[in-house]
């Protein structure tokens, strides 16, 4: 079946200088054929160490730019997918498109295709609520964990932060996006990089992804997902062996730090937080000092 997607041109994309990578397609992921996605890939190719760098809502692999360096400059491999509705990637146009197997299966598909090994997973938002569903599948690819303001929701409430930003979600006419980034980034974010985050969006009709995401976190019972972060908690409480990092955005009043302390407890083995005072929700704003710490904890400080 032909999923009807938009597609946002190049030249929105034209100017960003503080994000100079050239983007990777694939059009043919198993069940998604024809729609596009977009990837970053940087760094040494033969890497035994890959970071996955998963973004949330409402951004893209942008969100990475202020990390991603840091990881190849130790000699290691990047992969920073956007989400279908996302950044680079097509933009299914009908709203109903958009659910929690959708985009966790072409996750799964992904990194099947691209066949990755070795892998640190890097999450945040959304990103979170889909990558940490992925290691029970294939826990043979996933080594560590580097996790920021995010959570598994089983069909509960998150916090009153979340209900607010579902309702505002829900209600508002058109999501403002830069906006949303200006305000949670403040002087971590300069005019350039909200340009950056407006650019996968040249109008409403690309925004199905933005409006539905807030919708589709599984926060109440029977909710499409719940299973999937059921099992999660269940695999990284009790058969996670790998290594975990946590860093927190302490003013995030969504995704903060009572909703992560709960979720170390739900991680094996994880240590205490780095708690990142000045950074709100979009945590990677603050991301080099995070991924300086996390490659220090990992000890994969040098090439490898």
């Amino acid at each position: 079946m032909t999923i009807e997607a938009l597609r946002t041109e190049d030249s929105r994309f034209a100017v960003l200088p503080a994000f100079p990578y050239q983007p990777n397609y694939i059009d043919d992921l198993a069940g998604y054929e024809g729609l596009r996605m977009a990837y970053i890939d940087e760094g040494d190719s033969a890497a035994e160490t890959v970071f996955l760098c998963l973004h949330g809502e409402p951004t893209w692999s942008y969100l990475y730019r202020k990390m991603l360096p840091v990881f190849t400059a130790a000699g290691h491999r990047v992969i920073a997918p956007d989400l279908y509705g996302f950044g680079r990637s097509d933009k299914p146009v009908d709203d109903a498109q958009y659910t929690f197997d959708f985009h966790r299966n072409s996750l799964l598909r992904l990194l099947e295709r691209l066949d990755l090994h070795g892998v640190a997973l890097v999450c945040q938002d959304w990103g979170g609520l889909l990558g940490l569903t992925l290691p029970m599948e294939m826990p043979d690819r996933f080594t560590r964990l580097l996790v920021m303001n995010t959570a598994m929701p089983v069909g509960e409430p998150i916090s009153e932060g979340f209900e607010a930003w579902k309702q505002f979600a829900a209600m508002a006419a058109e999501i403002p996006v830069s906006g949303i980034l200006a305000m949670d980034g403040r002087e971590a974010v300069d005019i350039m990089d909200i340009l950056a985050y407006a650019a996968p969006f040249p109008d409403n009709r690309y925004k199905a992804g933005v409006r539905r995401f807030p919708q589709l976190v599984p926060v109440l019972p029977g909710m499409d997902g719940i299973e999937h972060e059921q099992r999660a908690r269940q695999f990284w409480s009790e058969q996670w062996s790998g290594d975990s990092f946590m860093a927190i955005g302490m003013r995030d009043g969504v995704l903060g730090e009572p909703v992560m302390r709960e979720l170390r407890s739900q991680i094996r083995g994880c240590p205490e937080p780095m708690l990142v005072e000045e950074a709100g929700h979009f945590v990677q704003e603050y991301g080099e000092a995070i991924a300086q710490r996390a490659l220090a904890h990992f000890s994969l400080e040098g090439p490898g």
